[in-house]
C-alpha cells in the first residue's frame, strides 16, 4: 500500500469529499426536523393542558386566594371537592348523568349496529336512497324540530321534567352512529361474511359471531362520541328536565352550581373538575381503540 494512498484517507473515518458533506447536511436536517416537529407538539400538548391544570389547581386553593396572581396553592384544601359533594343535589345529577349517558350509548349502539350492518352489506333496492336519508337526517338542525317534539312530549306523552324524551329516541338509532358505522363495517371483507353464511350462519348470528368483535373499534368510536354528547348535552336536560331538579344532569345542574356559589371559585372549579373526571378517564382508557375506529373509518366508499 503506497503511501500516498494512505494519507489521502479522512483520519476520523468518515467519508471524505462530497458523499460525506451530503450526509452530513442530512443528517442535520433530520435532527432539525425531529426538534421542530416535537417542539410543535409540545406546544400544542401545553396548550391544551394549561387550562386544565389552572383549573385543577384553583379548585385546591382557599376561597380568599382563588382567580388572585398566585399560580399555585398556598395552602392545598382538598376538602373543596368535599364540599361540592355535600352540596344539596349534585350526587343526584351525578346519577342522572350516568345514567343518561350510559343507557344513552346503550341504546344508540344496539340500535344503529344493526341499521349500519344492513346499509353496508345487503343489497337491496333502495339502499342508497336510505344511506342519503341517513345522511340527510344529520343536517337537519334540531331548533327546527324543537317545538314539535316538545309539545309531542311535553303535551301528549306528559314526560316533561323526566330525561324519557331525551332516551326513548335514542332507542331508535342516530343517524351520525350509523353513518359511522356503516363506513367502518365497509372494510370488512364481504368473504367471511360468506363464509359464515355457506357454513349456515342467519344473518344475525353472521351479525353477533363474525361482525360485531371485528367492528369493536369502530363500536367503541360510536359508544364515546355518544357518551360524550350526552355527558356534555346541555340544551336537551334544559328543554326537558329545567322545571324539575331531580332530573337534571351535572352539565345543566353546574350552572345552577355556579349561580349558588359565584363569590367561591374555588369550589366552582373543583365542581367544573368532578364534571370533567370522567370524561377523561374514559376516554384515557378506551383512546386506542376510539383512534383505531376513527383512523379506519372511511377507507372504503
Amino acid at each position: 500500500m503506497s503511501t500516498s494512498t494512505v494519507l489521502d484517507r479522512p483520519r476520523d473515518g468518515r467519508a471524505a469529499g462530497p458523499a460525506g458533506s451530503a450526509a452530513r447536511t442530512a443528517r442535520r436536517k433530520a435532527l432539525l426536523h425531529w426538534i421542530a416537529v416535537h417542539s410543535l407538539a409540545v406546544a400544542a400538548a401545553l396548550f391544551f393542558v394549561l387550562p386544565f391544570v389552572f383549573v385543577l389547581l384553583t379548585s385546591l386553593m382557599s376561597d380568599a386566594q382563588a382567580l388572585t396572581r398566585d399560580l399555585t396553592p398556598n395552602t392545598w384544601h382538598p376538602e373543596n371537592y368535599v364540599k361540592v359533594f355535600e352540596t344539596p343535589g349534585f350526587l343526584t345529577w351525578w346519577r342522572n348523568s350516568l345514567l343518561y349517558a350510559g343507557l344513552g350509548t346503550l341504546l344508540v349502539v344496539v340500535s344503529s349496529v344493526p341499521v349500519a350492518y344492513a346499509l353496508a352489506k345487503f343489497r337491496f333496492r333502495g339502499r342508497h336512497l336510505s344511506l342519503l336519508l341517513v345522511v340527510a337526517t344529520m343536517m337537519l338542525p334540531p331548533q327546527v324540530v324543537l317545538i314539535p317534539m316538545y309539545l309531542f312530549w311535553a303535551k301528549q306523552m306528559d314526560l316533561s321534567g323526566t330525561l324519557w324524551p331525551l332516551l326513548i329516541p335514542m332507542a331508535f338509532g342516530d343517524a351520525f352512529a350509523i353513518f359511522l358505522l356503516r363506513q367502518f363495517l365497509l372494510t370488512i371483507p364481504d368473504e367471511y361474511i360468506e363464509a359464515a353464511r355457506i357454513d349456515g350462519c342467519g344473518e344475525l348470528r353472521t351479525l353477533l359471531r363474525i361482525v360485531l368483535p371485528m367492528a369493536k373499534p369502530g363500536i367503541a368510536a360510536v359508544a364515546l362520541f355518544q357518551f360524550f354528547y350526552c355527558w356534555n348535552d346541555y340544551f336537551g336536560p334544559q328543554i326537558y328536565a329545567s322545571e324539575n331538579p331531580a332530573a337534571w344532569t351535572l352539565s345543566y345542574g353546574l350552572e345552577s352550581f355556579k349561580g349558588a356559589h359565584h363569590t367561591d371559585w374555588n369550589l366552582t372549579m373543583a365542581a367544573t373538575v368532578l364534571v370533567m373526571a370522567p370524561v377523561i378517564l374514559v376516554f384515557f382508557f378506551a383512546q386506542k381503540a376510539f383512534v383505531e375506529g376513527v383512523t379506519l373509518t372511511g377507507v372504503k366508499g
